[in-house]
């Protein structure tokens, strides 16, 4: 077990488990080299033509789709699973990350600002907007026992109702009139002369092809693009949790009121517990609020070693932590206030993987931008720092496209970063940022038929505060320009 120490740098701390320091014996075994079979040509049938395809319905690709809908563009969403929403809905990241800065103030809005107005109320829970950007250390303590106050500060870091948020994906989309399909793999983009001009992909009907003018690659692991040709990086922080995985699950019948009182008024048998957990488990977690009182969230334990492109590692991270989800519950029962009456309630359908590539854009974002307050004359949206001395991000519209491979656009957690800055860009919110603007840079570039690289970048920004982005004004980034240059 690795524990990760607090810091001015990181949110979300937490201990990572290699499970080799463990000498936990694995389930998969060896891969022989049992050579390679050759596939035969053959004619596959078109499915349909579009102006814009997004491949992959999680935060980033319904953003995309339903803002490239809006700008009166052909879209087709394909998603491989029965739900829209991805790792916020399907993977229990139920949790959503921070959407306003260290003063309060919403920076992340647009697509996402709509899905909370547009949300029941009951399927919410976060602090009022009075709140966001407190530094009362009594509101602060409160709220950060519930997931919403870092560095003494209050912000809009709600948690959701997974089934709600679901729901309302879809009918954003269709509403959008894009047209959905369910139960589709993507299985490889189609490139033609250094573009990519659509996607093969598998369903139970077989194996069929989709043509588009663009393609948005939102699989999240940069499955298009990669296999497109598309350079990418893979390194990792070592020290962020970032590049672990798991399946998160949910306990019903609990009460949360009485775990906190628990944890945050007896901190020395908190330490016991935990250390007690340790012992029986080895790779143990503790819970965190969800939208309900009567119900936990448990979001590890995080396991660091695997790869989320290989099937058998994937495999070892769901059968471990479905045996972890039930080991856990026995703990609990036994041991923590508040979980006496638990029960297992759901494991995650969709495995939690937090990175695996990352595009190599035309621009990115990086540690060294941190503390410039740089803004990006192609701004596409503004993101919360990961600490109060540090300004707002500025993510450039770059980030989203390929250095050299035209036809495409890339948006959510495999956007051009480096590995720092990657912690804060993979999470829900920045996917939906991304998402957004990829969407609209896709129709844009169907629309006026140019390439997503040729897209005019006053047209882009204009599009997406028209469609509720907070961008800053074009003032604000000439001066920021000035700046870094004298």
């Amino acid at each position: 077990m690795k524990i990760t120490e607090p810091g001015d740098e990181r949110i979300f701390v937490s201990d990572m488990f290699n499970v080799d320091q463990f000498d936990i014996e694995r389930t998969r075994s060896a891969k022989p080299d049992l050579g390679s079979y050759r596939e035969p040509g053959r004619d596959i049938p078109i499915y349909r033509k579009c102006d814009v395809l997004v491949v992959g319905g999680g935060p980033s690709g319904t953003a995309a789709a339903v803002a490239a809908g809006r700008l009166g563009a052909d879209v087709i969403l394909l998603e491989r699973y029965n739900h829209l929403g991805g790792l916020s809905t399907g993977g229990l990241v139920i949790w959503i990350d921070r959407m306003s800065d260290w003063e309060g103030r919403d920076v992340i809005r647009g697509f996402a600002q709509e899905l909370f107005e547009r949300l029941p109320p009951d399927a919410v829970a976060g602090p009022a907007r009075t709140e966001w950007g407190s530094r009362d250390p009594a509101r602060a303590a409160y709220w950060s026992q519930r997931t919403a106050a870092y560095h003494g500060v209050v912000t809009w870091s709600p948690t959701i109702d997974p089934e709600r948020l679901k729901l309302l994906s879809q009918e954003l989309v269709l509403e959008s009139k894009v047209h959905l399909a369910f139960h589709t793999w993507a299985a490889t983009p189609i490139v033609e002369s250094g573009a990519v001009r659509g996607a093969i992909f598998e369903s139970k009907a077989g194996r069929q092809a989709i043509l588009a003018k663009v393609v948005v690659d939102a699989t999240g692991d940069g499955d298009m693009f990669a296999r497109a040709g598309a350079a990418f990086e893979s390194n990792i922080e070592g020290n962020d949790i970032h590049h672990c995985m798991n399946t998160a699950w949910l306990f019903g019948g609990v009460d949360m009121a009485r775990w906190i009182e628990f944890r945050s008024g007896q901190p020395e048998q908190f330490s016991q517990f935990m250390a007690l957990g340790r012992e029986k488990l080895r790779l143990f977690e503790r819970p965190f609020v969800s939208w309900r009182n009567d119900v936990a969230l448990f979001m590890g334990p995080r396991q660091s070693g695997f790869s989320a492109l290989d099937v058998d590692d994937q495999t070892e991270v769901e059968v471990r932590s479905h045996r972890l989800m039930a080991e856990h519950l026995d703990f609990y029962r036994a041991n923590a206030p508040g979980f006496d009456a638990a029960f297992l309630m759901l494991s995650a359908p969709q495995l939690g993987v937090r990175h695996s590539r990352r595009l190599a854009g035309v621009a990115r974002v990086t540690r060294e931008q941190w503390p410039t307050a740089r803004v990006y004359n192609d701004e596409i949206g503004v993101t919360p720092s990961v600490s109060p001395k540090f300004p707002n991000i500025s993510i450039p519209y770059g980030s989203l496209v390929p250095q050299t491979l035209d036809g495409l656009l890339a948006c959510g957690r495999h956007i051009a970063c480096d590995a720092n800055s990657h912690g804060f860009l993979r999470e829900i919110p920045q996917c939906w940022i991304t998402g957004q603007a990829a969407g609209v840079g896709a129709a844009l570039a169907a629309n006026r038929g140019v390439a997503p690289r040729a897209v005019d970048v006053a047209e882009l920004q204009a599009a997406l505060v028209k469609q509720g982005v907070y961008l800053r004004p074009v003032r604000d980034r000439i001066d920021a320009e000035n700046a870094l240059a004298r």
